[in-house]
């Protein structure tokens, strides 16, 4: 999908008690505090354009601040989905299941005796439970060579250096969600959360979808993001998309 972030509507219930001040979107952006304020121009900036989110981390995000990324069950690898010719690794997450076997630029040839083909993408063993292997093949400079690797847990935390570099490799016409809109910015002391909704289509089939999500940022005594991580509707949009939940 084109925006990886997570999210559910049913967390505002659980902290709508806890929230000292509560904004809706169509109030006066005077009435927003300069957490709130940034808060929401930092997810607005997602729809902007890759170069204004890209400047909205730069500087706003603390040198030593986390992005946690979405947690989820699986390998801990992403590939270029605009090859429609081969499976390539993009980027392999640090300390996942993948990090001991796979590298970025690395060609998945095939995965459980069934070869690696953009036809096959939806018949390829990736998705299962926790400590299950899977045997692949896989292309490292022209070499050949059989993998094997067990699905986990995967929590991607990334650093302002990696965010930024995970941006600097996405491309612009693939860039945030076809439409995004604010729905309420609430805040209790140097913690911020950000309901908004999205609507976009899946990059494989141009299905449509949309999602609910909430953003929490923490900043630092500077005004800095020191933490910035999401909840969204992530077994919803799979519904939407067409695929059945067996757990």
């Amino acid at each position: 999908m084109k925006k990886a972030i997570i999210g559910i509507i049913i967390l505002l219930s659980g902290i709508s008690t806890a929230v000292q001040a509560g904004h809706h979107e169509n109030e006066s952006a005077t009435s927003l505090s300069a957490n709130e304020a940034l808060a929401k121009a930092w997810v607005e900036s997602g729809i902007a354009g890759r170069q204004a989110s890209r400047d909205m981390i730069a500087a706003n995000m603390a040198e030593d601040g986390v992005w946690q990324g979405a947690r989820y069950v699986g390998f801990g690898f992403t590939w270029d989905n605009q090859n429609r010719e081969q499976m390539v690794i993009r980027n392999v997450t640090p300390e996942s299941p993948a990090s001991a076997v796979l590298q970025s630029g690395d060609v998945f040839v095939a995965v459980e005796g069934v070869p690696a083909t953009w036809d096959n993408r939806d018949k390829l063993a990736f998705r299962g439970k926790p400590g299950v292997p899977i045997k692949a093949k896989i292309s490292r400079d022209g070499t050949e060579m059989d993998i094997e690797v067990a699905r986990g847990i995967i929590d991607p935390k990334w650093s302002k250096a990696q965010v930024l570099a995970n941006v600097d490799r996405a491309e612009d016409e693939n860039w945030g969600p076809q439409e995004q809109r604010v729905a309420e910015v609430m805040s209790k002391d140097n913690i911020v959360y950000v309901l908004h909704w999205t609507k976009d289509s899946e990059n494989d089939t141009d299905m449509p979808f949309e999602e609910w999500s909430v953003v929490r940022f923490e900043f630092n005594d500077e005004g800095k993001v020191s933490w910035v991580g999401s909840l969204s509707e992530d077994r919803f949009v799979l519904e939407q998309l067409g695929y059945d939940i067996s757990r």
